[in-house]
């Protein structure tokens, strides 16, 4: 089986794919905005990086969700909720954790499925 990667680096891929299944983790891009722009950059580009993938939001099987501080969790709950389709939730953990730069937010991985067409 291939694996496809995207937005290579030295140091990460944008996603994998391997066997029909997308592999991401996104960071979000706006650094000095509250915790929901922070989830709403962070989603809308998560959309972008599914899309080039094969997949979309859809398709999602599993997040793990991060946040700096719990706090934090009604305000991304809310913006999680509005974005995620119905119906359409994945498995979900959410836990606090000391992220990698001082200003992230949130962070999150995801496991999603490629659209068979």
């Amino acid at each position: 089986m291939s694996i496809q990667r995207h937005g290579t680096t030295r140091r990460y891929s944008n996603s994998v794919v391997h066997g029909g299944t997308v592999y991401l983790v996104e960071v979000p891009g706006n650094l000095d905005a509250d915790l929901a722009a922070q989830t709403e950059n962070l989603l809308a580009s998560v959309e972008s990086l599914l899309a080039e993938a094969g997949s979309d939001k859809s398709h999602l099987l599993m997040a793990t969700i991060y946040l700096a501080d719990m706090a934090d969790y009604d305000a991304m709950n809310a913006v999680w909720d509005a974005w995620v389709p119905e119906g359409c939730a994945p498995t979900r953990a959410c836990v606090q954790a000391r992220l990698s730069h001082a200003q992230y937010r949130v962070e999150v991985a995801l496991t999603a499925a490629v659209i068979q067409v």
